[in-house]
């Protein structure tokens, strides 16, 4: 990895695994809707000059349906099932359920026909990956530390973003990166103006601490504007199925910042289910050749596991 490709890394995977502790702090004061509407609406602000500037929302436009596809894939629904999801667990255990991401956008390239997706390598970091999840929601909801429904919410939002990036890179690759996002955060705005046209004077009727609005700007501006830049920038320097790993350094501060901040504990589901969902990740992005047997014989060629690069 270049210079370069090592601090989009980094700052990616710190830009993305701070929003857990920044919605923490938010929905003491705002409810799901309004948080979600917040911070694609500060983002959109910030990006549409950018986007005007550089032309690049016209040809955003003509490719409107998988935008919109993307947008809620990428935003719709995961950020408001996470945000939900935080309301029941600690932020600590959203990052973790996240982390799964890797490992389930291999699972998915491999039903759409990467065949490099059924290595056996890769077979065994889904099922070190699933057994991790298993282990982490098993244990504790046995100890009544855990519910399961957000953990299903958690899950789910991980499958869109999994699969957003997928459509992302099939049938997006030639529009302006700008576009795409300024684009997509205009849509997620305009879907969630009539829910948050009912939740968000209930909100405001006490007006939110210093903190609480610090928090949803920060999601606006930091976590949604500036974090979607920097991920597409990584995702052309490095490849979109690398890219992906990012969520080993989301979870590491994730989980800093809720126990150091936010006095979230260190469960035992999450001491043996953590370790296992970032192995099993790890063994099913990584770049390896595809595994076919005829006959008694393996043959191989080039693959990569994660999202494919078309571009």
């Amino acid at each position: 990895m270049s210079p370069r490709g090592l601090l989009l890394f980094l700052t990616a995977g710190v830009i993305w695994g701070t929003p857990y502790f920044f919605i923490a702090l938010a929905i003491e004061e705002f409810s799901t809707a309004s948080i979600v509407w917040i911070r694609v609406a500060i983002g959109s602000l910030v990006l549409l000059p950018l986007a005007l500037s550089q032309k690049a929302l016209v040809p955003a436009l003509r490719q409107w349906r998988y935008v919109l596809a993307f947008a809620v894939l990428e935003m719709v629904i995961p950020w408001a099932l996470i945000t939900q999801a935080e309301r029941s667990v600690s932020s600590s255990l959203a990052g973790l359920l996240i982390t799964t991401v890797p490992f389930i956008a291999a699972f998915v390239i491999g039903v759409l026909g990467d065949r490099s997706a059924w290595h056996p390598l890769t077979v065994l970091g889904l099922v070190t990956g699933f057994a991790g999840v298993v282990a982490l929601v098993g244990i504790d909801a046995f100890a009544g530390r855990i519910e399961i429904l957000p953990v299903l919410m958690l899950l789910t939002a991980a499958v869109g973003y999994a699969t957003a990036p997928i459509i992302a890179d099939r049938k997006l690759h030639n529009t302006p990166t700008l576009g795409v996002i300024t684009l997509s955060m205009i849509l997620v705005t305009a879907i969630y103006t009539v829910p948050v046209a009912f939740t968000l004077p209930g909100d405001l009727a006490a007006m939110p601490s210093t903190e609480g609005i610090v928090a949803v700007i920060y999601l606006g501006v930091v976590a949604s504007a500036l974090g979607f830049i920097v991920f597409f920038a990584l995702i052309k320097e490095i490849g979109p199925g690398r890219s992906t790993l990012i969520t080993y350094v989301n979870v590491v501060v994730a989980i800093l910042l809720g126990v150091v901040f936010l006095n979230e504990p260190l469960t035992p589901g999450f001491l043996v289910g953590f370790p296992l969902v970032v192995i099993g990740s790890y063994l099913a992005s990584q770049r390896r050749g595809v595994y076919v047997r005829k006959k008694n014989r393996v043959t191989t060629a080039t693959g990569e596991i994660g999202i494919p690069d078309h571009s």
